[in-house]
């Protein structure tokens, strides 16, 4: 099982790391931020963004190679993740991640895309569809956390998060409790099914569980007490088109507490519940995420 060979040999070494990790190019921001970003295919464009704990890998690895078939996808590690540069403090909640993805898309010349999303990226792309509603042809959003509450990762994450000493303890934790933790997370993550062997053997791990990609994590995820009471009340004024993907076993984010629910506050929203099917839905109903952003494009 997966979950097996993650926790017998840890993350992977630096070698290892270095050969997992798919090749980027940068779109340069103001303030040293950046967007890193690998693309494939052809046809209408689609940014996908991957969730918590994550890289672009993680699409890349998931549903980008289906996906492929039908457009031009452009994957995009979020700010703070992978090789993305953010400023400390300033670009952790969902709404300020959807304006530099959104500015880098521009910068790419990318025309009204399919903005899909996973868990957190999926709050980004939701933010994403308020925020620029002109520019997109619609949001898929898998599995996606809609609405503030208390979560484990605000627990786990949430001191590293301090101006001074966050960085300092996430460096202390990621040489002791870090390599013991974070594979029982990316494990439970793909709940009740165990993770796939050939992401187990293609994700970049250590790269995703860097200390300060963590710390990135735990300003994320105490961001979203303020950005998703601003997203719930904004929700009734989204103007495009939305498809919510959830499985009906997640739980990492509760279905019905989250898509279910926001489906129903999303003018014209549709909702999917994808039954005995766990949080990790991308890399298991690939077929349904193609199904939902192709239902996004001009009908000819």
């Amino acid at each position: 099982m997966a979950a097996l060979l993650l926790d017998a040999s840890g993350p992977p070494g630096p070698a290892a790391v270095t050969e997992r990790i798919v090749r980027r190019k940068v779109v340069d921001l103001p303030g040293g931020r950046t967007i890193a970003y690998a693309e494939t295919g052809t046809g209408p464009d689609l940014v996908a963004i991957h969730g918590t704990l994550m890289t672009l890998e993680d699409m890349w690895f998931g549903p980008v190679p289906a996906l492929a078939r039908h457009f031009r996808v452009v994957a995009v590690d979020r700010p703070g993740h992978g090789d993305s540069a953010r400023v400390r403090g300033a670009d952790a909640s969902p709404w300020r991640q959807a304006e530099l993805i959104h500015a880098a898309v521009q910068a790419l010349g990318l025309h009204r895309p399919v903005i899909l999303g996973h868990s957190y990226g999926g709050a980004v792309a939701l933010a994403y569809g308020m925020l620029y509603p002109d520019s997109v042809a619609g949001i898929v959003a898998l599995a996606p956390v809609c609405f503030p509450e208390l979560r484990l990762e605000q627990v786990l994450f949430g001191p590293r998060a301090a101006p001074v000493s966050g960085p300092m303890l996430s460096d202390a934790l990621g040489a002791s409790a870090d390599p013991t933790l974070l594979p029982l997370l990316w494990n439970a993550m793909f709940l009740p099914q165990t993770m796939p062997r050939a992401f187990a053997e293609a994700f970049p791990f250590g790269f995703a569980g860097r200390p300060g990609q963590i710390v990135a994590e735990a300003e994320d995820a105490l961001s979203l007490w303020a950005a998703l009471s601003r997203s719930a009340a904004a929700y009734a004024t989204c103007r495009v088109p939305v498809r919510i993907l959830a499985g009906d076993a997640d739980i990492v984010v509760n279905p019905m507490m989250h898509g279910a629910l926001a489906a129903r506050m999303i003018p014209g929203a549709r909702f999917e519940r994808l039954a005995g099917i766990g949080h990790m839905l991308h890399h298991i109903r690939g077929d349904a995420v193609v199904e939902a952003a192709r239902a996004l494009l001009p009908q000819t």
